[in-house]
């Protein structure tokens, strides 16, 4: 299977945020999957923690404990998350958070994973930030993004389309997509991209 034959599903969670003696926990996921040209969401939900939300991650994601009474719990949505991430290859931005939320589905067996974090630092090596909305901006992703009905960043569901279109930029501006899919798993990838990639847009 080459890159271009792939299917490839987006996750990203949005989280109650860390303090001291708390543990974190994802209050939102949601999955795109890339249909008829473009990133499409298929699973959105927020997400009942056992706590409350912190002040600091409120102020990023703006997700109050208001708008979580009444939701789920990540185990409850088990079928949902099945449907929309098996036999696909899973793709998150610093696949970290990610992979440890997930861990609450134990030998979910979900991948192989690629990380845009480390793609986009392979091939992009000189952009000021390689956070998700920084180098979507860099890279003239944003405003396509941003025109989108309801995209606001640090919303899962927006930011699962923005690491969609990342790694759709990277394969096209690498011109990678006739290579085999495990080329996106590679540890090298730097040696791999320094031949292909244009010049940086800040060059």
């Amino acid at each position: 299977m080459n890159v271009s034959e792939a299917p490839f599903a987006a996750i990203d969670f949005e989280s109650a945020g860390t303090a001291p003696g708390l543990t974190d926990e994802p209050i939102q996921i949601a999955v795109a999957h890339w249909t008829d040209g473009a990133p499409g969401i298929v699973l959105n939900s927020y997400l009942r923690p056992s706590r409350p939300v912190t002040w600091s991650a409120r102020e990023v994601h703006g997700i109050d404990d208001a708008k979580l009474q009444a939701a789920p719990r990540l185990l409850d949505i088990w079928p949902e998350v099945r449907t929309a991430l098996g036999g696909r290859w899973i793709v998150a931005h610093g696949a970290a958070t990610e992979k440890r939320f997930l861990r609450v589905f134990p030998l979910h067996g979900f991948g192989p994973w690629i990380d845009t974090l480390t793609l986009v630092r392979a091939v992009y090596p000189d952009l000021d930030s390689h956070a998700l909305g920084e180098a979507c901006t860099a890279l003239g992703l944003a405003a396509g993004l941003e025109s989108t009905p309801g995209f606001r960043w640090h919303d899962a569901a927006s930011d699962a389309m923005a690491s969609l279109a990342l790694l759709r930029h990277i394969v096209e501006a690498s011109g990678i997509a006739s290579e085999p899919a495990q080329i996106l798993l590679s540890p090298r990838l730097r040696g791999y991209f320094k031949s292909r990639r244009p010049a940086s847009p800040q060059g």
